[in-house]
């Protein structure tokens, strides 16, 4: 039994959910089968962080570069993000889940963005935990976007170039209102970061795991958890910097 100190908690955990095809092939069964496995996970992974009191899980469900995946394996992917959401927006509202997105999701089919939009709408004063799906999101096109409008207020005259700070950048990502992941989590045993949330992982911790992601499960979600409490964040601090509790 993993044991958690449960006030020290991250605050916002981060999952590359890799591995759906890797399991299919393994299973001797079609990626889309892997892709419905992965599904039950996603719902394994929120009920435990909701479970901990974790305040924001974002799950990085489908990235800029996923569609140049087979027309056919984006077709059911978007038919199973459709599903999914049909399926757990209820069990977001009993849990009082809030679902955010980020992306362009623009370029989502029409039936994910009707879905997307009655979610939020039905869960935007939940307040135990946000759920934040990354959905047709790229981190580079996320900073280009967020530059973009830098120079929009710029050119306005809403905004001092000189008075640009980090922090004042940040206002201007997709991930305004949400603290910067404390853990990213990875499955599948890959060691990259694909893209994902660059600017928002100055200071994140990173576990990768071997376990692909439809085997992942709350066990898996302590074990990252319980190692990522056992690692000593500084910020670029000394050791005898740090406050001593």
């Amino acid at each position: 039994m993993v044991s958690l100190d449960r006030a020290h908690l991250p605050r916002h955990i981060a999952i590359i959910m890799d591995g759906n095809g890797r399991w299919a092939q393994r299973h001797a069964l079609g990626r889309i089968t892997g892709h419905k496995r992965g599904a039950r996970a996603v719902r394994v992974a929120v009920e435990t962080c909701r479970d901990l009191g974790i305040g924001c899980l974002t799950l990085y469900a489908f990235s800029q570069e996923n569609w140049q995946r087979p027309p056919e394996e984006v077709q059911a992917l978007m038919r199973l993000l459709e599903d999914y959401l049909r399926t757990e927006i209820g069990r977001m509202i009993e849990n009082d889940i809030r679902l955010v997105t980020i992306g362009d999701t623009q370029k989502l089919t029409a039936p994910v963005r009707a879905m997307l939009s009655d979610g939020m709408r039905k869960t935007e004063k939940n307040r135990s935990m946000i759920l934040n799906l990354a959905l047709s999101y790229g981190g580079r096109d996320e900073i280009v976007a967020a530059a973009k409008r830098v120079v929009r207020e710029v050119e306005a005259g809403r905004l001092d170039p000189d008075a640009l700070t980090p922090e004042r950048f940040s206002r201007f990502l997709f991930t305004a209102d949400l603290p910067d992941p404390d853990l990213l989590i990875r499955t599948s045993g890959e060691y990259r970061i694909s893209n994902f949330l660059l600017w928002q992982m100055a200071y994140t911790e990173f576990y990768f795991t071997d376990v692909l992601w439809p085997d992942f499960r709350g066990k898996h979600l302590l074990e990252a958890i319980a190692d990522y409490q056992r690692r000593e964040r500084r910020f670029g601090l000394t050791s005898e910097q740090l406050p001593r509790e």
